[in-house]
């Protein structure tokens, strides 16, 4: 079955539900149970297996579980409350005091606070890694306490793109929990688990939803790896509302087309964009000429609708970059990303670093600006765009 096929059909049961072709929603929180021998057999069920309460999960959000478990390769999937809530929740499952962490240093901003913050006060210590360290660079930095290699790639700042089979299979060989944050990506363009991934992260707000009204994450692990996943989230007590699931789910019945469309116009305002004399570099991974397009090429199916370019410093006073971006009329100035309309934001990833510099040696310094491409029709984006760079010009 291809994937566009798989995202309309996972977790789907019409029989079940009276032939309803969408999953219903259910507001629960109580679950009755019809006589005494029913509720004793409940009390016996694991947290994500079965409706008995309404944390544990309902019709609804099993139904999305099951649907990004599908399409993403894994074994099983569990929701939680946001993106940063998977990401912190994944990591807490595999990691206890005393423990150690190789996290990426191009890791979403949040992410970095939480182990800087509450993994260091819960006694975890953390180290971070140039995103483009070989094979042989990891091994030196595992420690004997190393229990989990953490991936982002591409950083959804900076864009660099892991080497993530290699940089698997160093943690496969030793024993080490190898996690991924999958959202740039989304389940349809990568496959983590066919790369040796144990453990995948999902932003859902941003592409499996697709239309910027909600918030919500989720964690797909393998087989090996999900009995901790279930046991910490039971632990924790994640749980999402019925209505956002239902409105993940039918964002994702539409991935299919949405990510096309994002790759190819992204593509298209990206190539624009290389051509603005204030644009020094182009950060994309799906374009030719991009430092990590050759292990995007290898591993990936598709490009989101996600970059960034570099803006020269004179281009990039405050009057300038105002002028920019104050007036333009389809691209927003906000956070997140993935939605159906054009965002632009500037980005410090200077901030952001540990273990290497940014800019890279050898790439140029400058203003660094994030976008995401909608699902608007990139002429009308590129005609926007080409009246902002001439605000700028003329500031």
């Amino acid at each position: 079955m291809k994937d566009r096929t798989r995202a309309t059909v996972a977790g789907r049961r019409p029989s079940a539900q009276h032939g309803a072709i969408s999953t219903p929603v259910t507001h629960a929180s109580t679950i009755l149970q019809p006589n005494l021998a029913a509720w004793r057999a409940s009390r016996k069920v694991r947290y994500g297996d079965g409706v008995t309460y309404g944390v544990h999960g309902t019709p609804g959000t099993y139904a999305l579980e099951e649907a990004i478990a599908a399409l993403e390769g894994g074994h099983r999937t569990r929701l939680c409350q946001s993106g940063l809530a998977a990401v912190t929740g994944a990591l807490l499952a595999y990691l206890s005091a005393g423990d150690h962490l190789l996290m990426v240093d191009s890791c979403y901003e949040p992410t970095r606070r939480f182990c800087d913050g509450m993994l260091r006060r819960l006694g975890v210590e953390t180290t971070y890694y140039d995103p483009l360290i070989d094979p042989e660079g990891l091994e030196e930095l595992l420690q004997p306490n190393t229990r989990v290699l953490f991936l982002e790639s591409p950083g959804s700042l900076t864009f660099e793109v892991q080497d993530v089979p290699a940089l698997a299979a160093v943690a496969n060989d030793i024993g080490v929990w190898c996690l991924l944050d999958n959202t740039w990506a989304s389940p349809l363009f990568f496959k983590p688990f066919e790369h040796g991934v144990d453990v995948s992260i999902q932003a859902v707000t941003k592409y499996i939803s697709g239309h910027g009204d909600l918030v919500l994450g989720s964690v797909t692990a393998n087989k090996a790896a999900y009995p901790r996943l279930q046991k910490c989230w039971g632990e924790l007590g994640h749980s999402v509302g019925p209505d956002d699931a239902y409105l993940a789910l039918r964002g994702f019945r539409t991935i299919g087309v949405r990510m096309a469309h994002h790759e190819a116009a992204g593509i298209q305002v990206a190539d624009w964009l290389e051509g603005q004399p204030e644009v020094l570099e182009v950060m994309h991974p799906g374009r030719p000429g991009d430092p990590g397009h050759a292990l995007w090429r290898r591993d990936f199916l598709g490009a989101s609708g996600l970059f960034g370019f570099v803006l020269a410093a004179e281009a990039a006073t405050d009057a300038k970059l105002a002028a920019l971006v104050d007036n333009l009329d389809l691209f927003g100035l906000g956070a997140s990303w993935a939605g159906f309309m054009s965002l632009m934001i500037p980005a410090d990833p200077r901030s952001n670093r540990a273990a290497t510099p940014w800019p890279r040696p050898g790439r140029p310094n400058g203003q660094a600006m994030r976008v995401s491409i909608g699902l608007e029709d990139p002429g009308d984006l590129i005609d926007d765009l080409r009246a902002g760079f001439e605000r700028l010009r003329n500031a």
